[in-house]
């Protein structure tokens, strides 16, 4: 069965994402499973637990899916994002390790400014997606995904010990702190009751170090997954369920899982990791130069550059865009048709839009494909859709 769809938006935007095939229900995982700080608060709460990433964390709780999501869209959401990986890097030739592996400019941050880069190869594809922050207590906070927890670890370790084989002043420490997002455009609000801090003062991609509901050492960072405004809380892990329940006090706040999470970043265009992007995916093909830092394009110095930069002068086959339709959903591994039945791409990610309440979806086509509005088939299975 065919599906008339359109390209709706080049994509480019922030990300932090989990293979869905990382997440299955409980009964059908044999490893022992991590339990973030928050396990028992979930339990308690009514969440339903499965395996993600090695982990057991919560797809959704006592609402339904599309209630959380849209209870995210109109008021906010409290999400339990401890199973990604918080690293601090630290020395003073942090920045030039850190520059060594992704594709921004981590030099001309100021202190609490972060931003969102790339781990890649010297092929140009993405390794995984990331959020650094070069915090004025001296140090680089990076956060990156609970799927490449391993990968990332090492990469980071062995270029740590490189540099100091050639006598570099380089560290790295990885942080046991709970992480806590409150999602939507009332979660600085919310937040703002906790905190003597001015939030209006922590514009999009800043942190700061503060109290939050009588919780001290938490790193506030203005960011989030979903689209919407919001927070990330580091806190330590003695505090978190402390935080979770005075914030959770507030009747604008509920408690969203991975569902949640998963369809608010697919609205917004934002990519999974493993899904639409990965090893074999450049940064430009995925939509994502904005994340190339000026000065790191001329002097050509990160991992797969050779690669990327010419592809910044249009020499890209294909690259990731958005689709919508009606009637029933894309997903994941659906050919991409032209209007004259052939092949020519392929959907990535995809589902029913709970505030759009149409279909969206991701995929790749070729370049002369990717203009909005072009009309396009998308091949769905004819028997039901799971």
């Amino acid at each position: 069965m065919q599906r008339a769809v359109s390209v709706v938006a080049r994509l480019g935007f922030r990300l932090q994402a989990f293979p869905p095939a990382l997440c299955r229900p409980l009964s059908c995982a044999q490893e022992v499973l991590r339990r973030t700080p928050l396990y028992d608060f979930h339990l308690a709460h009514g969440g339903k637990m499965v395996a993600f990433a090695g982990w057991s964390l919560p797809v959704q709780y006592r609402d339904s899916h599309t209630d959380s999501h849209l209870h995210t869209r109109q008021h906010c959401s409290l999400f339990d994002v401890s199973h990604m990986l918080q690293t601090k890097i630290l020395g003073s030739d942090r920045v030039k390790l850190m520059e060594s592996l992704v594709v921004g400019d981590i030099a001309e941050l100021r202190p609490n400014q972060g931003t969102l880069s790339l781990f890649t190869n010297e092929a140009g594809g993405i390794l995984d997606d990331l959020i650094v922050t070069n915090t004025s207590e001296g140090h680089l906070y990076v956060v990156s995904n609970a799927g490449c927890w391993e990968k990332d670890l090492a990469l980071m370790q062995d270029k740590v010990r490189e540099l100091q084989n050639q006598g570099r002043d380089v560290g790295l420490e990885v942080l046991d702190n709970a992480l806590l997002a409150l999602q939507g455009p009332t979660a600085a609000q919310v937040l703002q009751a906790g905190v003597a801090d001015d939030l209006r003062k922590l514009p999009f991609m800043t942190s700061a170090v503060m109290e939050v509901f009588g919780v001290s050492g938490c790193r506030v960072t203005r960011c989030g997954y979903t689209g919407e405004d919001g927070v990330e809380i580091s806190v330590p892990v003695a505090g978190a369920v402390h935080l979770a329940t005075a914030i959770l006090k507030n009747p604008e706040v509920k408690l969203a899982g991975l569902a949640a999470r998963d369809s608010l970043r697919l609205e917004a265009g934002l990519c999974l990791y493993g899904n639409d992007i990965d090893e074999h995916t450049t940064p430009v093909e995925g939509s994502l130069s904005w994340t190339l830092g000026k000065r790191r394009r001329a002097a050509m110095d990160f991992p797969g550059a050779k690669v990327i930069v010419p592809q910044l002068k249009g020499r890209v086959q294909r690259r990731r865009v958005g689709l919508m339709c009606e009637g029933a959903p894309m997903r994941a591994h659906s050919p991409i048709l032209n209007m004259e039945g052939t092949k020519i791409g392929t959907v990535t990610s995809g589902c029913p839009s709970p505030s759009l309440k149409k279909n969206v979806a991701m995929g790749y086509v070729p370049c002369e494909y990717s203009r909005p509005g072009t009309m396009l088939l998308v091949e769905l299975p004819s028997g039901p859709c799971f």
